[in-house]
């Protein structure tokens, strides 16, 4: 193996790079904890939905350690999924300029040795998601096929987004397994609202790479919609606001959660004009953003939630 001091193109001037020891920076890059805004976009539906169980059931003292424990587990979890996507896609990265330098094409790791991080990690989510109710368990056994099939989801058509939504917003029913052992309507819509979400913040990402993954055969909805993304957009988020306004709705959520779903909205609205898909930095900056739009509906369903207990 070679170059392991080497930066991933798209992940510069982050702790990986500048104060982690050097064995260890390709397997935090495989974890992909060089670049923690994908870690935070699983995390985030999970706190959505803990936040809005624990307002159901009137009770948030479980909801700091579950908090928490959906906090390590996405850690783990994103972390897997990043490593299977790395082996599975290696001779496709090795032909994207952006993803060249990522640790297997680059040569710092081994497919072997990717493999047994992978085990690691998967291990430590587990170990996460035995804490919890059996319902929760079998959930989240369930999302495993969707984080296994995805990788190749690009290669055979235009909607590989829907996919990532479908993994990416396993949270929005586990938060309901989890505190209250069962997923409810509430939940469902705010799976579908957050898939909506997903669709529409991957869409910019995928705007990064348009060009490369048009020349080497990689489908993706920046490439379906191209000069039409702002209006796709617009239907996007306006279905996630919609459905997860449902949710609320049907949760019995009361002012806090309606002001951060506003603030959430607002977020998109911005996103939306602040676009312009020529420029791959914008869209990085962008795409990047809705952490905090996700963190800002959060706040007001964790409000929502110790209003509801009190």
């Amino acid at each position: 193996m070679s170059g392991v001091g080497a930066r991933v193109a798209d992940a510069t001037g982050n702790w990986v790079d500048t104060r982690a020891p050097s064995w260890s920076r390709p397997y935090l890059r495989l974890a992909r904890l060089d670049r923690p805004i994908g870690s935070w976009l699983l995390l985030i539906p999970c706190w959505w939905s803990a936040a809005l169980a624990a307002g159901v059931l009137g009770d948030v003292s479980r909801l700091p350690v579950v908090i928490v424990l959906f906090f390590v587990g996405a850690l783990a979890m994103r972390g897997a999924g990043c490593t299977w996507n790395d082996i599975t896609d290696r001779d496709l990265d090795a032909k994207v300029e952006r993803t060249r330098s990522r640790p297997i094409p680059a040569g710092q790791v081994s497919v072997a040795q990717a493999i047994a991080f992978l085990v690691v990690q998967a291990l430590i989510g587990l170990v996460v998601l035995l804490q919890f109710n059996r319902v929760a368990v079998a959930t989240g056994i369930a999302s495993l096929v969707i984080v296994a099939i995805y990788p190749f989801m690009k290669r055979i058509t235009w909607w590989p987004q829907i996919v990532l939504g479908l993994a990416f917003s396993w949270g929005a029913l586990m938060g309901f397994a989890v505190m209250l052992g069962r997923i409810d309507a509430a939940a469902l819509w705010l799976y579908t609202g957050s898939i909506a979400w997903v669709i529409g913040y991957d869409t910019i990402y995928a705007h990064q790479d348009a060009e490369d993954d048009a020349l080497i055969g990689i489908k993706s909805t920046a490439l379906l919609f191209g000069a039409r993304t702002r209006p796709a957009l617009v239907a996007f988020y306006g279905i996630a606001v919609v459905l997860i306004g449902v949710a609320l709705a049907a949760s019995g959520a009361r002012w806090p959660a309606a002001i951060g779903l506003a603030a959430f909205a607002a977020h998109l609205v911005w996103q939306i004009a602040r676009l312009d898909i020529s420029n791959p930095a914008l869209c990085l900056r962008i795409f990047k953003s809705n952490r905090d739009a996700g963190l800002l509906l959060f706040a007001g369903l964790l409000i929502d939630a110790v209003m509801r207990a009190g």
